[in-house]
């Protein structure tokens, strides 16, 4: 290891106003930030980005409607968060590898995930995750922040093969009260590895308020402590989360390290489908928020920038069908599988534990057969 290590990067400041290309009325911003980052996108990239995002919301309400009608286990839902993680995964390569959390319904539609894909997991189907590697995806992370430390050492092993990859962590505010995404940020930092920290910060935590999780200015702020720029970006604005993640991207891959960067964003809905938002947030709160939502925003710049059409709404509305048909297809209806294969698909060879573990389920629905 040794000499492997590179010296720390210098502490930069970290501007508490976020990012952002579109103001909350779908207009163009005239900041710095304009000036710095690229907006002017090709006119079907940004129609594509549209399209992904309003597919990405109809499939979210879908799959939490096959929740509550008892076909799937659990949901955790992503409105409101959609140009955060749209806009972060779209600016890669296909080779550059995806971390998720639980809620990236967008990011696995720009990588070409079915919905079928998806609905396996949130099913507890034994084979929930397969093919998304084939994608250079990893599996869903159920734990809160471990898939940080193992985005990091995919990259540090892209380094070491001489692979020019990068890693996309996805993360949210309450991980990053977690220790495994401290040791995440400071391996990363240290070794330099490439990988870029996409921290949705959608303002609760279940819920625990942001404001309670952390005594700094910002979640960005904290990567001054690991020696690596922290940008804060509107999570709200598409081409503002594009243009921040490619330029970190583009700063990984040219072997400067990682950047932590801070979405801010909201949780329109509840974290999962076993929550309740109105035990603890204000209706009022939600309402200020959803007067910023991401796709209306971007729908009407794009419609000053001449790009949408009715033709182009067509287009979408015909995609979302048949995407949420495929859905139901896969779903409803679909045979039952038996719980104990849950155990099965641990390991190779199932474990002593695992074997009396699995004996014990069976003893317990014996008795409510």
């Amino acid at each position: 290891m040794a000499g492997t290590v590179s010296a720390p990067l210098e502490s930069r400041d970290v501007d508490l106003e976020p990012v952002q290309l579109i103001a909350p009325d779908g207009t163009p911003t005239s900041s710095s930030a304009a000036s710095r980052y690229r907006r002017d996108l090709p006119p079907e990239t940004l129609a594509w980005l549209y399209e992904t995002m309003v597919v990405t919301r109809d499939l979210d309400g879908e799959f939490v409607n096959l929740q509550r009608q008892g076909e799937l286990a659990l949901f955790a839902s992503c409105r409101g968060q959609e140009a955060a993680q749209i806009g972060a995964a779209a600016c890669l390569r296909k080779t550059d590898w995806l971390f998720p959390q639980y809620r990236e319904i967008g990011a696995f539609l720009v990588r070409g995930i079915t919905p079928a894909q998806i609905a396996a997991v949130w099913r507890g189907k034994w084979h929930g995750g397969l093919g998304f590697t084939d994608k250079c995806v990893a599996p869903i992370a159920i734990p809160i922040g471990t898939h940080g430390l193992h985005a990091v050492g995919a990259a540090m092993a892209a380094q070491r093969l001489g692979e020019d990859s990068v890693t996309l962590a996805f993360v949210g505010d309450g991980a990053t009260s977690e220790g495994d995404v401290h040791e995440a940020l400071n391996f990363a930092a240290v070794y330099r590895a490439p990988c870029v920290f996409l921290v949705q910060n959608n303002q609760w935590a279940i819920s625990v308020p942001v404001s309670a999780q952390m005594a700094g200015p910002s979640i960005a702020h904290r990567a001054i402590g690991y020696g690596m720029p922290g940008v804060r970006v509107d999570g709200n604005d598409v081409l503002a989360c594009f243009a921040v993640t490619a330029e970190a991207a583009h700063r990984a891959r040219d072997g400067g390290g990682p950047t932590l960067i801070e979405a801010v964003t909201y949780r329109m809905g509840p974290h999962t489908t076993s929550d309740d938002p109105n035990r603890y947030r204000s209706r009022e709160e939600v309402q200020q928020w959803a007067a910023r939502d991401p796709i209306a925003r971007y729908r009407t710049y794009l419609q000053s920038a001449g790009v949408w059409t009715e033709r182009l709404e067509e287009r979408v509305r015909a995609r979302s069908k048949r995407l949420r048909a495929d859905l139901r297809d896969a779903v409803v209806g679909a045979e039952d599988f038996d719980v104990a294969e849950v155990f099965d698909a641990v390991y190779h060879d199932i474990t002593p534990d695992l074997a009396t573990q699995r004996e014990q389920l069976a003893a317990e629905l014996a008795k409510e057969a």
